[in-house]
């Protein structure tokens, strides 16, 4: 497939989104004036929705694995994001690291990055979840965090909680590069309140502190808004009758996957014929009260 890139030109808010899924992180760059230009998965079912959700997705969505992408394959963009596999990173999953069959995928990115060359972005955006920084006792992390080093990255690091913002709570971990000539910034004890804030805990603010190695470039950043609303405030009303309602035996498969005490609470709910709100997080088994 031919594919529109811009080669011979620079957007500059031009971005491309690895590991793009159903096109979650475009929706949110376009909200804040970013023009997609390359994306790229590897699983057929979400290029198939992607498309669903985008009308131009022909011209710059590369189905494919990232080990086989070529730094020639992707255009000029100034920002690229990686939003790679969890699975085993994850405080859910086998925690094999960076080094498991599906999280290695990072270091397909790293070499993308590094085949392009002098037409780097100067801008790399990764998210993961919050194991992302305690996985192998820290070593995954800081071993990206170098890595983004020796492709010309300074890094920053912060965590978010998106229950800042809608209710329900997804922790993830973000770190962000900017291409920089300058020397590494050295990191100091009595810097430790300035790293340590709202979106950098206490964990992730030694992590910094205890390691000066790795080159800094630590930003201010804003305090996260409050948020009290409820699921319950959101959830669309549906009708009794509707198709969209899953059906007994769908329900008794989710049902059979949550923790016991969680089951307890429903069925109590049940008996009680009480409306209550719950959200399943695949994967984990846990139902969290809206």
């Amino acid at each position: 497939m031919e594919m529109s890139h811009y080669h011979n030109g620079f957007h500059p808010k031009a971005f491309a989104e690895f590991f793009a899924g159903i096109g979650l992180m475009r929706l949110g760059l376009e909200k804040a004036g970013w023009k997609i230009a390359f994306a790229n998965d590897i699983d057929p079912t979400k290029e198939s929705i992607y498309h669903k959700h985008f009308n131009d997705s022909e011209n710059h969505f590369h189905l494919g694995d990232i080990h086989q992408l070529k730094g020639s394959q992707i255009p000029n963009v100034s920002l690229a994001t990686a939003s790679f596999p969890c699975t085993d990173l994850s405080l859910a999953g086998r925690r094999e690291g960076l080094s498991g069959s599906q999280s290695s995928a990072f270091w397909g990115f790293v070499n993308v990055l590094e085949d392009m060359r002098e037409r780097r972005p100067p801008i790399v955006l990764l998210e993961n979840v919050e194991g992302f920084l305690t996985s192998h006792n820290g070593q995954d992390f800081k071993e990206a965090l170098l890595a983004l080093n020796e492709l010309g990255y300074s890094v920053d690091a912060f965590i978010i909680d998106a229950v800042r913002f809608v209710p329900q709570s997804r922790v993830r971990l973000f770190v962000i590069g900017h291409q920089t000539a300058g020397k590494p910034e050295m990191v100091s004890e009595r810097q430790l309140s300035f790293y340590q804030s709202d979106l950098r805990p206490s964990k992730l603010a030694d992590f910094i502190l205890r390691h000066p190695e790795i080159n800094w470039s630590i930003r201010d950043l804003p305090n996260l808004p409050k948020n009290n609303s409820r699921l319950v405030d959101i959830i669309e009303e549906i009708p009794e009758t509707s198709k969209d309602w899953w059906n007994e035996e769908r329900i008794e498969y989710l049902l059979n996957q949550t923790f016991d005490r969680h089951r307890v609470l429903i069925e109590a709910a049940k008996r009680e014929r009480l409306h209550l709100f719950y959200r399943i997080s695949p994967g984990t088994g846990r139902a969290v009260n809206g």
